[in-house]
């Protein structure tokens, strides 16, 4: 499979899941006042109008933050079209479909329905959704493929070194 058309799936695939349990959670009314789902998840609805754990929220306005959303997302696509392998383009359409899910989100509610609530004890994570897991796991492999590539680098410099006999 070409790994622009793997990018465009995965990029599919966290954007529809997002907007799929954003639109259950923002229908169920039971999590107005938070459901225990085990005993360190609570499925509670949240309204954040900032960007990661709420920071910014009420400073910039949701238009700004969509604009700055708008940039990284094309310049995004613009290193999946360029994309040197199937690990980079999966990870960068993880990047694009949670973000463009949220963009979405500012653009209809002016603000992005959080609704995963992990806690242990009194302490709580900050509220985040599908959106959030697809962009985080998908900076995860960019991370791990970026020290997995900087250790062939040497090897590679190695054996053309040995290949015109410098």
């Amino acid at each position: 499979m070409n790994s622009r058309v793997l990018g465009g799936l995965c990029a599919i695939a966290a954007f529809g899941l997002d907007q799929g349990t954003k639109a259950l959670a923002l229908n169920t009314p039971a999590l107005e006042r938070g459901v225990e789902v085990l005993p360190f998840l609570n499925l509670v609805r949240v309204l954040n109008d900032g960007v990661s754990f709420g920071m910014l929220g009420g400073i910039v306005p949701w238009w700004g933050l969509i604009a700055l959303a708008g940039v990284i997302v094309a310049w995004l696509l613009i290193w999946l079209w360029r994309a040197p392998d199937r690990l980079t383009a999966a990870a960068l359409g993880l990047i694009i479909g949670g973000a463009l899910g949220n963009v979405l989100d500012r653009l209809r509610y002016r603000a992005v329905p959080d609704f995963l609530d992990f806690h242990y004890g009194t302490y709580h994570w900050p509220s985040f959704n599908l959106a959030d897991v697809a962009i985080f796991c998908g900076a995860v492999l960019l991370f791990w493929d970026s020290f997995r590539s900087a250790q062939n680098k040497p090897e590679r410099n190695h054996r053309e070194e040995n290949v015109t006999g410098k």
